[in-house]
């Protein structure tokens, strides 16, 4: 499979930063959180002066061969193309936020299935026109899975290139909340019916159809021996390239933002494949999808925000970075007690 590897973050600076971030003309701890995150940011970049440059945001969008039977999924598969377009013509959620904070955004074609016209902001990069249903057989061979994990590095290669160094992923796939719920149950032990939660809308009977298939999936799957394997097993395109693109970015020092459910549930994977990844990454927030929560909890982590949004396509991630950006700003730029001339405390 691919090999990217992933360097623990230096601590050699981290005293410093500390000293630095205790000299703002302010209550020790009084910025809470953003303390946490501008530390985090100088640990990343081993910079006492981190910036953020250029930040980007990827949605990737795949689809699910499950979802074509509508077993687990209310929507018809049709709608994974359909949001695409919506995306290029500046119409969804995701628009609207990235260019409120000025966001690059990039929409990559995983493996959806449909072919789309060329266009600016979409990047073809599709496996195969979505991925086999997993209740026959595997979603993907693993030769899909590493050509989608290899995409997914690319994209995050092609954003570095061009200065970004803080970057978040979106996805948009009708059945992707299942492929999540089936790798969130690999990868933490938890029950599948506990991992299993509405996804895009569905009501009571809908959740207990999806429960019983996926519980089928899992039964039919001997256990994968490895995360690559069970993230062929179980993913999709859209997320393989996540994961690739985790790994990448961390690799290259930068920046990770994690969205919701689906992305989580990527980083999962990356995580077993590389632990070392976990430390470049700020957990936009909490999802209300259920097991976002669980997930959280299991990598031992805190979200940033709590929105009660569940909508995906890196929403949550697009609303964080501002907050990133102040922390990184008050490091920068606010004035400590000596230049202040402002008197700290004496005890």
């Amino acid at each position: 499979m691919m090999q990217i590897a992933v360097s623990p973050l230096s601590e050699e600076l981290k005293a410093a930063l500390q000293d630095k971030i205790d000299q703002k003309t302010k209550p020790p701890g009084s910025l809470g959180r953003l303390e946490q995150l501008a530390l985090q940011a100088g640990l990343i970049q081993n910079s006492l002066t981190p910036e953020l440059r250029h930040p980007h945001l990827l949605v990737f969008a795949g689809d699910h061969g499950i979802a074509a039977e509508g077993l687990v999924n209310p929507f018809p598969q049709a709608v994974t193309a359909q949001m695409v377009y919506n995306f290029l013509q500046g119409g969804a959620a995701i628009n609207v936020f990235c260019r409120q904070h000025q966001l690059q955004l990039t929409v990559v074609d995983a493996g959806v299935n449909h072919e789309f016209p060329a266009h600016p902001l979409l990047h073809d990069r599709k496996i195969a026109c979505g991925t086999n249903n997993y209740l026959h057989g595997p979603a993907m061979s693993p030769d899909q899975c590493r050509l989608a994990m290899t995409a997914g590095a690319g994209e995050v290669e092609l954003a570095h290139a061009a200065g970004c160094n803080i970057i978040g992923f979106g996805e948009m796939g009708i059945g992707n909340t299942s492929s999540a719920a089936l790798l969130m149950s690999y990868f933490t032990g938890i029950s599948i019916a506990d991992c299993v939660g509405t996804g895009t809308g569905s009501n009571m009977q809908q959740l207990a159809q999806k429960k019983a298939v996926l519980q089928q999936v899992m039964a039919h799957h001997v256990k994968p021996p490895t995360p690559e394997l069970a993230l062929a097993t179980y993913g999709g395109f859209e997320i393989a390239m996540i994961t690739g693109a985790i790994l990448q970015a961390a690799a290259l020092k930068m920046m990770v933002v994690i969205d919701g459910f689906i992305v989580s549930s990527a980083l999962l994977a990356a995580v077993a494949m590389q632990p070392a990844v976990k430390d470049y990454c700020v957990f936009a927030h909490c999802s209300e999808e259920k097991g976002h929560k669980a997930m959280l909890q299991f990598l031992g982590v805190q979200p940033l925000l709590q929105l009660d949004m569940r909508l995906g396509e890196g929403t949550g991630a697009a609303m964080a970075i501002p907050v990133i950006q102040s922390a990184v700003l008050f490091l920068q730029e606010m004035a400590s007690f000596n230049s202040a001339q402002v008197s700290n405390r004496s005890i």
